[in-house]
């Protein structure tokens, strides 16, 4: 009996502040997170076959290669199905694109019946790809390992990216203190402008290290910054996309529309803060340059 395709939503995941709080032994470095994930992202579809189809505004970025994420997230659970991978996300941008893509490969092929690999397993595939194999916002912790569900408020987000690709291990490499303090703890808040309150005393401790590598973060920042609207702008991840928070949608969408005239060459989203109370699901509107957007990664 021929088993019908199963298609997997990969939303981008959003690093809302990131404090690096050590360094291990074998060199790998210890985060503190509050992860969310947008209403924009990738898709992934899986039968039974071979193979690696790349289709998509951002596929040109994109190699299918026997060390492509999807293909070693479906190895992991004994292969035997092609991928099709349908990809909107900047890659090597600082907003998780491949290690979504691993993780809905991996729901996917669940839903084929296979049974989801050991917990080391899936840590192997990446340090991101357990924060977004649950897919909810949470506290992320050790080298992205540790996970404790957090609860946010309903917002809307502006993702900026200027064209570029930050190679995360240099970034690190930029770190002046591998040791800071982790988060205060995250308490109950009531709307945007709390989250964005308490946001602000916290940090991306990868945000300078990017911005000397790449100063066109800081442009994208502050001009997220300047939108009317904008509760919060900062950098996602180890860049180079940038965030910005907003309290509703109009608001934001107004933000990405001004932003898109203005900067046409970069890709740029307005979307849903996913799991935020009473945000919609798969909300995003926005502009999207296609091919123009960063390097393979």
């Amino acid at each position: 009996m021929a088993i019908d395709p199963v298609t997997e939503f990969a939303p981008a995941k959003v690093n809302l502040c990131l404090h690096v709080t050590g360094r291990r032994a074998d060199g790998y470095h210890l985060l503190d997170s509050i992860i969310a994930f947008a209403g924009v992202g990738d898709r992934v579809t899986v039968a039974p076959g071979a193979g690696l189809a790349l289709t998509g505004p951002q596929a040109a970025q994109l190699t299918g290669g026997d060390d492509n994420l999807c293909l070693r997230a479906a190895r992991a659970m004994g292969g035997g199905v092609s991928v099709r991978l349908e990809k909107h996300l900047p890659v090597a941008s600082g907003i998780g694109g491949g290690s979504a893509d691993a993780a809905a490969t991996l729901r996917a092929m669940a839903r084929l019946g296979r049974p989801l690999p050991p917990a080391d397993a899936v840590l192997a595939l990446g340090a991101d790809v357990p924060a977004c194999l649950a897919g909810r916002p949470a506290r992320m912790r050790g080298v992205g390992e540790i996970l404790t569900p957090v609860s946010l408020p309903a917002a809307w987000l502006v993702l900026v990216n200027p064209g570029i690709a930050v190679a995360t291990p240099q970034v690190f490499r930029g770190l002046t203190h591998a040791a800071n303090p982790p988060l205060q703890d995250l308490p109950r808040l009531a709307d945007a402008g709390a989250l964005a309150a308490w946001l602000a005393r916290q940090r991306n401790d990868l945000e300078p290290p990017a911005i000397a590598i790449a100063p066109v973060i800081a442009t994208a920042k502050a001009a997220l910054a300047a939108s009317p609207g904008c509760l919060l702008a900062r950098m996602s991840g180890s860049g180079a996309t940038c965030f910005g928070l907003f309290a509703d949608r109009p608001v934001a969408e107004a933000a990405a529309l001004a932003l898109g005239h203005a900067h046409r060459e970069w890709w740029i989203v307005a979307a849903d803060m996913e799991g935020g109370a009473g945000a919609g699901v798969g909300g995003a509107s926005g502009t999207d340059p296609g091919p123009g957007g960063p390097g393979a990664g």
